[in-house]
């Protein structure tokens, strides 16, 4: 067993939560669901939970044993509301005959996603399910110059919880079974809908149908190794820095309007890292906690960190997402306002290939830009997740230790 596989193991363990499915009250929402989002005329099934009192609902949307939790929430004549500041959404819906059905609000994200739920029950569940679990890879041709992903695979019997893994990041945790011949997993929280149909093909790769317009497929990573095919993208060389000798010049105004600048006092001499995101971005939500820790754990020896974001004009103009979002995940390291997400090359021209959400730059005390890392994995990609998070500290930590 290689390194990886076995860390796959160890690690993801837990990603295996069975929900137990206790007798609720009809005339209550405060329970265990099986959600349903409409996206693109696809049915995204998931697992939601409402919690609290009719003053003070609580709603969980799942990515994995993680919970994405709402900040508010009420009950009233039938009626649920459930916000989620951090993602600027809104769930609405009416309890009736022991189902809820109303709308998905993406606030200034867009459309919204007709939903609906029912009491939650056991997915049925078919034997004799094959063995998917490992890495695979998915050769294709990306937007942003990809030429294969990585398909990650955990499975305990017939029930599996996966991910593919691009270089901005992952799906997050995708969960489901194996009934009538083929693997169903899904994805919703809050973020990122997704539905995989996976098949195992007669010569041993997978067939993967995503949201029932996507054909994929999948060949395991040491067989893609055998036939040479690409590797999937380098996080770490993706993005390039186009005079590694010219320091990193950004000046944008901070969310009460104060431009702030890596010129700036605060930041001579320090170890500095530029984040560029957005409140949006699932990917970015996935690095926030990791970032919010290393300014906790590094900022007493010189580490500064500064988040550009970068969001649709509404929020730009009031920003209220963004502060959520800020005060979901503590982050107490300034938040520029960079401008809009088809502005970044405009407003960041030092960089090649700068096109992934997020990515952040690692600069030393002499503010030039030592090491780029595009995109952040989730939880949900395992191992990748565990190495890119090492890869990250070693690079911080060396940068800290010049002088």
């Amino acid at each position: 067993m290689t390194a990886r596989l076995a860390l796959l193991t160890v690690v993801l363990t837990s990603a295996f939560v069975v929900p137990v499915v206790h007798a609720q009250d009809p005339a209550s929402p405060v329970g265990q669901w099986d959600g349903v989002v409409v996206v693109n005329d696809v049915e995204i099934p998931f697992r939601f939970e409402i919690g609290g009192t009719p003053r003070q609902l609580t709603g969980s949307f799942f990515d994995g044993d993680l919970r994405v939790e709402s900040s508010s929430g009420r009950y009233a004549d039938g009626a649920v509301t459930l916000a989620f500041a951090q993602y600027g959404t809104r769930l609405d819906a009416t309890l009736a005959d022991g189902a809820l059905e109303g709308k998905y609000d993406r606030g200034t994200r867009g459309a919204g996603y007709a939903f609906r739920a029912k009491r939650a029950v056991p997915a049925p569940v078919s034997s004799g399910a094959p063995d998917i679990a490992g890495i695979w890879i998915i050769p294709t041709t990306s937007a942003k110059g990809e030429k294969a992903y990585r398909f990650i695979v955990r499975q305990q019997e017939a029930h599996v919880s996966a991910a593919i893994l691009r270089v901005d990041g992952d799906t997050g945790t995708l969960d489901g079974t194996y009934r009538d011949g083929r693997f169903v997993l899904s994805h919703f929280s809050g973020a990122r809908p997704t539905l995989l149909e996976v098949t195992v093909a007669a010569d041993g790769s997978l067939e993967i149908l995503q949201n029932k317009r996507t054909a994929l497929k999948a060949v395991r990573e040491d067989e893609a190794r055998r036939s040479a095919l690409p590797e999937p993208t380098d996080s770490a060389t993706h993005t390039r820095v186009k005079d590694p000798a010219q320091p990193l010049e950004l000046a944008f105004p901070d969310l009460t309007g104060k431009t702030v600048s890596l010129s700036d006092r605060a930041f001579k001499g320090k170890v500095v890292i530029v984040s560029i995101g957005g409140s949006w971005c699932p990917n970015c939500h996935d690095e926030a906690p990791f970032l919010v820790d290393l300014y906790k754990k590094y900022r007493g020896l010189g580490l500064e960190i500064v988040l550009l974001t970068f969001e649709e004009e509404a929020q730009l103009a009031d920003p209220a997402r963004v502060r959520a979002f800020a005060g979901r995940y503590g982050i107490e390291y300034p938040i520029l306002l960079a401008g809009v997400p088809d502005a970044l090359n405009e407003k960041v021209t030092q960089f090649e290939n700068l096109n992934s959400f997020p990515t952040s730059f690692y600069l030393g005390r002499d503010g030039r830009v030592r090491y780029v890392h595009a995109g952040f994995p989730s939880p949900a990609s395992g191992p990748f997740y565990e190495e890119a998070r090492q890869d990250i500290v070693r690079q911080v930590e060396q940068l800290l230790s010049e002088k």
